[in-house]
């Protein structure tokens, strides 16, 4: 690959009949890959067989610390050929995208600069492993910038417009076949992070009240009992949200939430997650939260995947996530996994990747989020994990790892 004009090597993107020949065409095809607009991350996409359809793909989040460039780079080219051919096409090229954090200070060109090192580490990684680079782009505020533009007047200094949403060919094919960009990675993100202010506030103080009676006896001869009023609760939850329905699927920014008495901020709608944060209280919202750390009754609440009660028990594991605030930050593992697993289950791959990173990032320990996780990059269709849960009954007390490996 020689440095562009402006043009790039051809490539499919999403293994349909839509080629990508020019910079302006990768960087608009990036929402249409992820299914939302990312964020404060790196992003390789792999390009397989002659044609170079775009199917493979690689996300991670930018490091804030550039000692931590050269490590993360040889990670993501490695994390990128492991991953080996998909299907019988071999892997023939790459596609490097950086999309800062849309708050960082000074302008996008200083953002594009100070990344430029990251950029030229990625490429280096990969053509180490004779992936090589066609094109390296740096996306923000519907404007990108090209790393391999090295001619002069190439490429506008201020960078070049995206094309108007949704006006490009890859648009129109992806409507097509039912491929939608669910928003902003902020905004997606936003509905699993922890409240603010008073509400806040309101949970720690619940939060320690439950510790304090619910811990010793999790720990001690109690637990089965714990674990079955636990249950009784989630399930009186759940049938609270399925009489105030609402969207389980459709992003929304996260603003803070409260309990029963409390009302949306008269300046602002209400939205969807706030409704279902007035819903919960802290007191509940706490023993919920200390009781799903119990390995046993997670898995009995993992079964909720399917029929009526998925979509009330997403939306109750997505309030207990940003119910998981300071200190208990560490606690949000399980009902983020439990997210991931229910919008999985539901078709929406996109939230799923969300929340499971996100409870990868809370606990990069965490078995079932890891393989979870694993089993979507590998492309594994959720049903035979659905037939595993109903078949193998973990409310009668098998552990994850017994079935999550399958």
């Amino acid at each position: 690959m020689t440095p562009h004009s402006n043009t790039t090597q051809p490539v499919t993107a999403l293994d349909s009949d839509v080629t990508l020949r020019s910079p302006g065409d990768l960087a608009d095809a990036l929402p249409y890959l992820l299914g939302y607009h990312p964020e404060d991350c790196i992003v390789i996409a792999g390009l397989y067989g002659a044609r170079g359809r775009v199917i493979g793909r690689i996300r991670a989040a930018l490091p804030a610390d550039p000692a931590e460039w050269p490590l993360q780079a040889d990670a993501l080219a490695a994390a990128l050929v492991s991953g080996g051919p998909v299907g019988p096409e071999p892997l023939t090229g790459a596609v490097v995208y950086l999309c800062p954090n849309a708050d960082d200070p000074g302008t996008a060109r200083e953002g594009m600069e100070r990344l430029r090192p990251l950029a030229q580490l990625l490429r280096t990684a990969c053509g180490a492993r004779e992936i090589p680079v066609c094109e390296a782009l740096f996306i923000t505020d519907r404007r990108f910038w090209s790393y391999l533009c090295v001619r002069g007047g190439c490429c506008d200094a201020d960078g070049t417009p995206l094309p108007e949403a949704g006006s490009t060919e890859l648009a129109a094919a992806s409507a097509v076949s039912g491929i939608r960009v669910q928003g902003t990675q902020r905004e997606l993100e936003g509905r699993l992070r922890p409240l603010r202010g008073a509400a806040a506030a309101r949970q720690i103080r619940e939060l320690d009240a439950a510790a304090r009676t619910l811990m010793p006896r999790l720990l001690g001869p109690e637990a089965a009992a714990v674990r079955q009023e636990t249950l009784e609760l989630a399930r009186r939850l759940v049938s609270r949200l399925r009489r105030a329905p609402g969207p389980a699927l459709v992003p929304a920014q996260r603003t803070a939430g409260g309990d029963h008495e409390q009302r949306p901020e008269k300046d602002r709608p209400a939205r969807p997650d706030d409704r279902d944060d007035a819903l919960i209280t802290s007191d509940e919202a706490a023993r919920m939260i200390l009781g799903l750390q119990d390995l046993t009754l997670r898995d009995t609440l993992a079964e909720w995947m399917e029929g009526p009660d998925a979509a009330p028990a997403l939306r109750l594991w997505r309030a207990l996530a940003r119910r998981c605030v300071a200190a208990y930050e560490g606690h949000a593992a399980p009902p983020l996994t439990l997210a991931g697993w229910v919008s999985w289950c539901a078709g929406d791959t996109v939230g799923a990747r969300i929340a499971l990173m996100k409870a990868l990032e809370t606990d990069p320990e965490y078995l079932f989020a890891a393989l979870l996780h694993q089993a979507m990059n590998e492309g594994m269709d959720p049903e035979p994990l659905r037939r595993c849960m109903r078949g193998s009954a973990p409310s009668q007390g098998s552990d994850v790892a017994s079935w999550g490996a399958l």
